[in-house]
C-alpha cells in the first residue's frame, strides 16, 4: 500500500479511462457527497463513472444522482473507495468480491486498515474536505451540482457544524461550497430539520429504552427490527438517531445499539472529550474517531458482545 498526496491521487484519477467509486453499507451524507462529487468531475475529463452501493440510497439524497450514475459491482473499472476505512464496509456480500481488487482509498479515518494499493488519508471532519481538495488539484470547476455533494458531506459529518471535529478549514471549505452555489438552506433543512412521522415514532420507541451505567457518564439505547416494523421505517431511516443518548445531561459517551437484517446489530458511539471512542470499538474490531466511531455485534453473541463493549467503556470511562 503507498500513501500518496493530494496531486498524486488527482494525477492517478484523470489517468484512468473508467472508474467506479465505492461507498460504504448504510451510506451516509459523506460517502455519497464524495462519491457523485468525484464521479461528477471525472466525467467532466471524459472518464466513464459511476458509482456502488450496496443498499438502497435514502430518498433524501436523491438530488446528488440519477438511477442511471449506479453500477453493480462487476466490469474492469479502476475501483476506488471513499470514506471507507475497512473492505468489510463495502458489505458482507462485497468484501470478498473487492479485497485486492481497489486501486485508490482516500479517507479520514485513521483506523483505515489499508486495504488498498493507493491510499490518502487525513483527519479531517469530513472525507468531503479532502475530496474537495483532490477535485480542485484535479483542475475541475467546482460546479453545483458538485459543490451540493461535498457540502452534503461536511454539513451532516459535522452535524450541521456543531460537532467537535469542526474546524476552520471545515468552515472554509463550507464557505467555498456556498460560494460555487450549494444550496447549504435546502441541504440542511431535509439534513436536520424535516423527518417522517414514522422517523419520530422510530425514535419515541428508541429513547424508552435507554439506560444510563456507570453513574450516568454512560448511556445505551436499543433499536430493534420490531421498532422499526411498529414504525414502518427502515435502517435508511435512522441516519442522526446514533447521537440522541450522548446528549443527555451528565452523560460522556452514548451507544446506540441497531439491529440490522442480516444477524448484526451496528454499534455507533458518540463521545464528548476526552472519552475516544475508537479506543473503545477496538474491543469488538471497530474503529472511527475519537468523538465517533463504530463496529458490530453478532445476534447470536449479543449479550456477550455487549458485556465486552461494556467493559470497554468503562475502561475509557475509569481513565478520566
Amino acid at each position: 500500500m503507498k500513501t500518496l498526496s493530494v496531486s498524486q491521487a488527482a494525477q492517478l484519477i484523470k489517468e484512468q479511462k473508467k472508474i467506479l467509486i465505492l461507498t460504504h453499507r448504510n451510506p451516509d451524507g459523506d460517502t455519497l457527497g464524495c462519491a457523485f462529487a468525484l464521479m461528477h468531475a471525472a466525467r467532466a475529463f471524459g472518464i466513464e463513472a459511476k458509482v456502488f452501493c450496496c443498499d438502497k440510497i435514502p430518498e433524501k439524497y436523491g438530488y446528488m444522482f440519477c438511477p442511471e450514475d449506479l453500477s453493480e459491482a462487476n466490469g474492469d473499472a479502476y475501483i476506488i473507495a471513499v470514506d471507507i476505512a475497512d473492505i468489510k464496509l463495502t458489505g458482507s456480500e462485497y468484501s470478498d468480491k473487492f479485497a485486492g481488487r481497489v486501486g485508490l482509498c482516500i479517507d479520514h479515518h485513521i483506523s483505515n486498515t489499508g486495504f488498498s494499493e493507493n491510499l490518502v488519508l487525513r483527519d479531517c471532519a469530513a472525507a468531503c474536505e479532502l475530496i474537495l481538495d483532490i477535485i480542485k488539484a484535479m483542475g475541475a470547476e467546482i460546479d453545483k451540482k458538485i459543490a451540493d455533494c461535498l457540502y452534503t458531506g461536511i454539513s451532516t459529518d459535522t452535524g450541521c457544524f456543531r460537532f467537535s471535529n469542526t474546524t476552520e478549514n471545515t468552515h472554509s471549505a463550507a464557505a467555498q461550497l456556498i460560494k460555487a452555489g450549494a444550496d447549504h438552506c435546502m441541504i440542511n433543512r431535509v439534513m436536520f430539520e424535516t423527518k417522517t412521522m414514522g422517523c419520530l415514532m422510530l425514535e419515541a420507541a428508541a429513547l424508552n429504552s435507554i439506560e444510563l451505567l456507570f453513574d450516568g457518564r454512560c448511556a445505551v439505547m436499543t433499536v430493534t427490527r420490531e421498532m422499526m416494523e411498529r414504525s414502518g421505517t427502515t435502517e435508511s431511516d435512522c441516519d442522526g438517531i446514533a447521537s440522541i443518548p450522548r446528549k443527555i445531561d451528565g452523560v460522556l459517551v452514548g451507544a446506540t445499539l441497531r439491529e440490522r437484517g442480516d444477524g448484526t446489530f451496528k454499534v455507533s458511539l458518540r463521545s464528548h472529550a476526552p472519552v475516544d471512542c475508537a479506543e473503545i470499538c477496538s474491543a469488538l474490531g471497530g474503529g472511527g474517531h475519537a468523538r465517533a466511531a463504530g463496529c458490530e455485534m453478532r445476534t447470536d453473541f449479543f449479550e456477550e458482545d455487549r458485556k465486552k463493549l461494556l467493559e470497554s467503556i468503562k475502561k475509557e470511562l475509569d481513565k478520566i
